[in-house]
C-alpha cells in the first residue's frame, strides 16, 4: 500500500479519466460481430484478465485492425486515446527479452508509475496473427514485421495525419500532465486528444525518433486508411479496472464494447457503483492482475452482490482505499485522555467535522469524521478484576457511537487491556461492533504481562494473540452480514507487536491498519514512521497520530497528507 506522490497523482488522474470518460459506454455476455471487431462470449462466472494480452485473448475473437505502443508513459496515453476514439484494441511492446518461465510470461511488468511495461514482440505478434489483423497502427519505438497482406502504419505524429487515418480532430497536447482534466480529454471519443511523444519529455534515443517517426508525417500513411471499430453493445458484461491495470487493457475493453468501471483498489466491493454492477445480473470482468487470482476475485464478486450487507459512509462496503477518515481520540469524560473525551457527543463531532474540511482540499478521496472511543482504560492499580484495566459500560459510550453514525462518520473502539485478554475484552463491545461503521482498535502499549503495571514500561502483544482477535472479528462481521471492519494496530516501537510477519491478513472482511503512535519532533516522527514501515506487509494499511501538546510542532494537515505514504487515517490526541 506504500505509494509515491507520483504514483498517487497517476492513480487520481487515471481514476477520474475511467470514471468519467469510460463509464458511459453500452454494456454483454454474448459474442457479437462489429464492424472489424467480433467479439467472444463472456462467461457468466466472474474472471480476472491478468494482463493486455489475456484481455485481448479473452475478448476478442479478431480484429482488422490494433494500436501497439511501445512502452513509455507518453506513448501509451496517446495510443490509448488514439485507440478509443478508433473503437480498436492495443497492445504493449515491450522487451524482446526471453522470458524465464511461463509465470513471468503471464505477470504484466510495470513501471513506478504503475505503467505497464509490455512483452516480447513474439507473443505480440502472435496475438495480432490471432486475431487476424489486417492493419497495424504503431505509436513510438514499435518495431513489428507485417505479415501476409498487413500493413504498418506508424503513427504519422501530426494531427492532420491523425484525422485522415482516423477520421476524427485531435488536440494535440504539447505538455501532459498529470492534471486529470488533461489527461480525461485524452480517452475522450467525443473530445479526443493526443500527447505530442516528441515534446512530452520522453527520452528516446534518434535512432528510436527515426524508427517511430514522431512527429514526422510517414508516407505510407497518407495513402493508408485505418479500419474503425464498431463493437457490439454488451449489456450484459462489465469490465472492472483499477489502478495496475494497464491502459491497453482499458482500451480493449472499450473494443470489445464493455463498459469499464474504475475502482480504487482490485476488489469487486469498493464503490456504489461496482456493487450496483455486481448486484445487476451482468457478467464481471477484472482487468489485471491487481484484482487477484480469480478465485478472490469471485470471493469479493459474492460479497458485492449480497444486498443485506450494509454499505459504509461514503459508498461500497470495502474501506481502503477509497477513503480518508480523520479521527479525535480519548474517553467519554476524561479530558487527560484527549480531545474527544473533553466534549459532549454533539460538540466532539463538529471538532471531528472541522478537521474534515482542513483535510479535504488536500486529498483524492473523501474525507470523513471518526471517532476513536478508548473504551478499556489501563490503570495503575489491579482493580476489582486484577488486570490494571477499567472497561467502560456500552450504555456510556453509545450516546458517541450514536452522534457520529447520524453524522455519517466511523467509530473505532480501542483497548486497553492491561494483563487481560484482548479478545475477552473485545467481546464486551460486541453490541456495538456490530454497527457497520464500528472497528475495533489493539493499544499494544497498554498489553501487559502479568505482574507489569501501565504506565511503567511499554507493552507488548505476540501476533498469535491478534490473530484470535482477527478470526473473531471477521466471523462477527461475516455472520452478521456486515461490510469491511478495521482491524487497528497501535505501535511505535518493534517489540510492541511480535511476530508481526505471522499475522493473519487472509481475512477479506477485516481492513488491517497500523497506527504510527510516535510523537515528538518531525524527525523522531520521521524515524518512527519509517522503522514501522520497513518489512510492513502490503495488505497492511497505514494510519497516523498528530499529538495536539507533545508535537513540536504539530503536522499541519497539508504535512500531514504530504507523508509518504499517505496515512488513510488521521487521528488528534
Amino acid at each position: 500500500m506504500r505509494v509515491s506522490a507520483s504514483a498517487r497523482r497517476f492513480t487520481a488522474t487515471i481514476a477520474l479519466l475511467t470514471s468519467i470518460s469510460l463509464g458511459g459506454g453500452a454494456l454483454v455476455a454474448c459474442g457479437g460481430q462489429g464492424n472489424g471487431v467480433a467479439v467472444k462470449s463472456i462467461a457468466s462466472a466472474p474472471e480476472v484478465l491478468a494482463d493486455d494480452l489475456s484481455v485481448s485473448e479473452g475478448l476478442l475473437d479478431s480484429a482488422e485492425a490494433v494500436v501497439v505502443s511501445s512502452s513509455g508513459e507518453a506513448e501509451q496515453r496517446r495510443a490509448a486515446a488514439i485507440a478509443v476514439a478508433a473503437k480498436l484494441p492495443m497492445l504493449v511492446l515491450g522487451s524482446d527479452a526471453e522470458p524465464e518461465n511461463e509465470e513471468v510470461q503471464r505477470s504484466p511488468k510495470k513501471d513506478a508509475r504503475g505503467y505497464v511495461a509490455g512483452v516480447e514482440r513474439a507473443r505480440v505478434e502472435k496475438e495480432i496473427d490471432r486475431l487476424g489483423v489486417k492493419s497495424v497502427l504503431t505509436v513510438g519505438a514499435v518495431d513489428l514485421t507485417g505479415g501476409e497482406g498487413r500493413q504498418i502504419i506508424r503513427d504519422p505524429g501530426t494531427p492532420e495525419g491523425l484525422r485522415e487515418l482516423v477520421g476524427v480532430d485531435f488536440t494535440v497536447l504539447d505538455k501532459p500532465e498529470s492534471k486529470p482534466s488533461r489527461v480525461i480529454s485524452e480517452m475522450d471519443p467525443a473530445k479526443p486528444s493526443v500527447v505530442d511523444v516528441k515534446a512530452s519529455g520522453t527520452k528516446l534515443t534518434q535512432e528510436e525518433l527515426d524508427r517511430a517517426n514522431v512527429g514526422q508525417d510517414d508516407k505510407g500513411s497518407k495513402s493508408a486508411t485505418l479500419p474503425k471499430g464498431s463493437p457490439a453493445a454488451n449489456k450484459k458484461a462489465v469490465a472492472l479496472a483499477a489502478p495496475g491495470t494497464g491502459l491497453a487493457s482499458i482500451a480493449t475493453a472499450r473494443a470489445a464494447g464493455l463498459d469499464v468501471e474504475w475502482l480504487p483498489v482490485g476488489d469487486a466491493r469498493a464503490t456504489s457503483e461496482s456493487m450496483k454492477a455486481a448486484r445487476g445480473g451482468k457478467s464481471i470482468v477484472a482487468l489485471g492482475s491487481v484484482f487477484g487470482d480469480t478465485k478472490r476475485f469471485e470471493q469479493t464478486v459474492a460479497l458485492a452482490k449480497d444486498d443485506s450487507i450494509k454499505e459504509l459512509p461514503g459508498g461500497g462496503t470495502l474501506l481502503f482505499p477509497g477513503r480518508h477518515f480523520i479521527a479525535t481520540y480519548g474517553h467519554p469524560g476524561a479530558a487527560p485522555l484527549g480531545v474527544m473525551g473533553e466534549q459532549e457527543p454533539a460538540e466532539a463531532v463538529e471538532t471531528a467535522k472541522g478537521y474534515v474540511k482542513q483535510y479535504e482540499k488536500f486529498a483524492d478521496d473523501p474525507v470523513l469524521p471518526a471517532f476513536e472511543i478508548i473504551a478499556s482504560v489501563a490503570q495503575a492499580s489491579p482493580g476489582p478484576r486484577g488486570d490494571y484495566s477499567e472497561p467502560a459500560t456500552v450504555e456510556s459510550l453509545k450516546p458517541y457511537v450514536d452522534a457520529m453514525t447520524k453524522a455519517g462518520g466511523y467509530v473505532i473502539i480501542d483497548l486497553q487491556p492491561g494483563s487481560a485478554d484482548f479478545l475477552e475484552q473485545a467481546k464486551i463491545y460486541e453490541e456495538l461492533l456490530k454497527m457497520p461503521n464500528v472497528g475495533l482498535a489493539l493499544d499494544a502499549e497498554w498489553k501487559m504481562e502479568p505482574g507489569q503495571v501501565p504506565a511503567t514500561e511499554v507493552g507488548h502483544v505476540d501476533a498469535s494473540e491478534i490473530n484470535r482477535v482477527a478470526q473473531w472479528l471477521a466471523k462477527l462481521t461475516r455472520d452478521n452480514k456486515l461490510p469491511q471492519k478495521m482491524l487497528l494496530l497501535h505501535q511505535f516501537q518493534l517489540q510492541m507487536i511480535r511476530n508481526r510477519e505471522s499475522l493473519d491478513l487472509s481475512h477479506p472482511e477485516l481492513s488491517f491498519v497500523l497506527h504510527a503512535d510516535g510523537h515528538g519532533t518531525p524527525e523522531e516522527k520521521f524515524e518512527t514512521w519509517n522503522v514501522l514501515l520497513q518489512d510492513l506487509q502490503p495488505e497492511i494499511f497505514e494510519a497516523w497520530k498528530n499529538f495536539i501538546d507533545e508535537d513540536k510542532p504539530m503536522f499541519t494537515p497539508e504535512e500531514t497528507m504530504n507523508i509518504e505514504p499517505r496515512p488513510w487515517l488521521v487521528t488528534y490526541q
